[in-house]
């Protein structure tokens, strides 16, 4: 028997022929792959900036710059995420200093300034990475919705033909898999980008928090001068 089929079995021509809900399904996934793709990008370049300005930023503070980094400290502006934190830290140790409070309350108050500002970083640094995980666990779901929706038309139209053949089922089948294709096309980027910027993300707080930390000796050895 010859199951050669006439009609056009085209990508487009069966996302054109599929149904409102198929279509419906197909545009979201377009949306969440394009979105995806737009922060995957947008996240690289602002991982790429954070490391090169937390990298600049400990060379000069490392390498003998502290006079000029102090003198920046009151200047007002966007300045890198670890100078945020160094700064936060630098102006409270300041203003408590200036009130003659107990050296180890001194010290807690510069740490709880720069946890605060360490904290409004990384929410910035983070922010919609939640976008790219809910895209990576829903996607594969929304294309099966989508495959399973077309193929229950496929079947509810062979209802009522006589004679079923490969020839007039292939094509709902087709239409509706495309469905589960997409959901899987925007699904494993945003899980792939998501893991790498969680890791990518999590090296930078760490490298923030080893700054911290020892920033907060610095300022217990400038406690004990007169």
């Amino acid at each position: 028997m010859d199951f050669a089929l006439s009609q056009d079995m085209s990508f487009i021509t069966l996302v054109a022929e599929a149904s409102w809900v198929v279509k419906g399904v197909l545009l979201l996934l377009l949306f969440a792959s394009v979105a995806s793709w737009w922060l995957i990008f947008e996240k690289i370049i602002t991982l790429r900036r954070e490391r090169q300005q937390a990298e600049g930023f400990e060379r000069e503070f490392w390498g003998g710059g502290h006079s000029d980094i102090v003198k920046r400290a009151d200047e007002e502006g966007r300045c890198s995420s670890l100078e945020e934190v160094f700064r936060a830290g630098w102006r409270e140790f300041r203003v408590k200093r200036k009130l003659n409070v107990a050296p180890q309350t001194v010290i807690e108050s510069a740490r709880r300034a720069m946890r605060a500002a360490y904290q409004r970083e990384m929410d910035q640094v983070e922010s919609y990475l939640p976008f790219l995980a809910t895209v990576g666990s829903v996607s594969p779901y929304i294309g099966l919705f989508g495959t399973v929706w077309g193929i229950m038309n496929a079947f509810i139209g062979l209802s009522n033909v006589a004679q079923a053949t490969l020839a007039q089922v292939a094509p709902g089948i087709a239409e509706a898999l495309i469905a589960t294709a997409i959901g899987l096309f925007a699904a494993i980027p945003a899980v792939i980008a998501y893991n790498r910027f969680t890791h990518d993300i999590d090296r930078l707080a760490s490298r923030y928090d080893i700054f911290m930390e020892e920033f907060s000796n610095i300022l217990q050895q400038e406690m004990g001068r007169p």
